[in-house]
C-alpha cells in the first residue's frame, strides 16, 4: 500500500492513524504542497480534485480520507470499525459527515488561520467550533466512544482536527469529556500521533 499525503494535514493524519490501528504496513508518499505536487498531472490521475490522502492498496485507488477510511475499516478492520447493522452504520456516517463539515468549517480552519495564515471568515468559524464543541462534550459526556459502545471510524474521522485543536487557539480544558476521549484514542495499541496534538499534560 502506499498512503499519498501531507506530514501537517489532519485529514492525512486520519488515514496514517486507521493504518497504524490496524497495524498494516505502508509506504508513505509524502507531497510538497508547496511546490504543487498534489496538483500534477501524475497525481491528479489518482485525485483529480488535486487533494491529499490517497490511499493506493495494489490495483484500487481510494481519494478523501473519509472514504480511505471506510475501505480499510471493510477490508481490513473487524466489524465494530464500521458496523454493517443499518443503524448502527448510519451513527458511524453521521459522524463521517460531521467530520467532512462542521469539523472542517470550524476547528479545521481555525488551525489553517491562526498556524498557516489562511484567511477566513474567523466570526463563523469560532461559532461553528463552539456549537460542535457542545455537542461533543455532550455525546461523550454519556459514553466512551463517538458512535455505539466500542470505536469505530466515527471516532478516527473526527479524532485529528480536534486533537489538533490548541493549534487553532481552542481552549479544550472546558470540554472534560472530550479530553477524555481524546486521552482514550492516544492511549490504544498502535497510537500514531502529529506534532500539536493536544496530549494529558498540554495546558489548552
Amino acid at each position: 500500500m502506499k498512503l499519498y499525503e501531507f506530514q501537517r494535514s489532519g485529514h492525512s493524519h486520519k488515514a496514517r492513524l486507521m493504518l497504524a490501528l490496524l497495524g498494516l504496513e505502508y509506504e508513505s508518499v509524502a507531497l510538497n504542497g508547496q511546490e504543487g505536487e498534489h496538483k500534477s498531472a501524475a497525481f491528479l490521475s489518482k485525485n483529480p480534485f488535486g487533494q491529499v490522502p490517497v490511499l493506493e492498496d495494489g490495483d484500487t485507488t481510494i481519494r478523501d480520507s473519509q472514504a480511505i477510511l471506510v475501505y480499510l475499516a471493510r477490508q481490513y478492520g473487524a466489524e465494530h470499525w464500521l458496523p454493517l447493522e443499518p443503524a448502527a452504520m448510519a451513527q458511524v456516517m453521521a459522524w463521517l459527515s460531521t467530520a467532512a463539515n462542521e469539523i472542517a468549517r470550524g476547528p479545521a480552519l481555525l488551525r489553517a488561520h491562526h498556524k498557516f495564515g489562511r484567511d477566513i471568515n474567523l466570526a463563523d468559524a469560532e461559532q461553528t467550533t463552539a456549537n460542535l464543541l457542545a455537542i461533543l462534550q455532550a455525546q461523550l459526556a454519556g459514553q466512551q466512544w463517538l458512535a455505539g459502545d466500542r470505536i469505530s471510524i466515527a471516532d478516527i474521522a473526527v479524532y485529528p482536527y480536534i486533537a489538533l485543536a490548541p493549534e487553532g487557539n481552542i481552549d479544550l480544558q472546558p470540554y472534560p469529556a472530550i479530553t477524555g476521549w481524546l486521552a482514550r484514542i492516544q492511549s490504544l495499541e498502535g497510537y500514531t500521533g502529529m506534532p500539536g496534538m493536544w496530549t494529558p499534560t498540554a495546558t489548552a
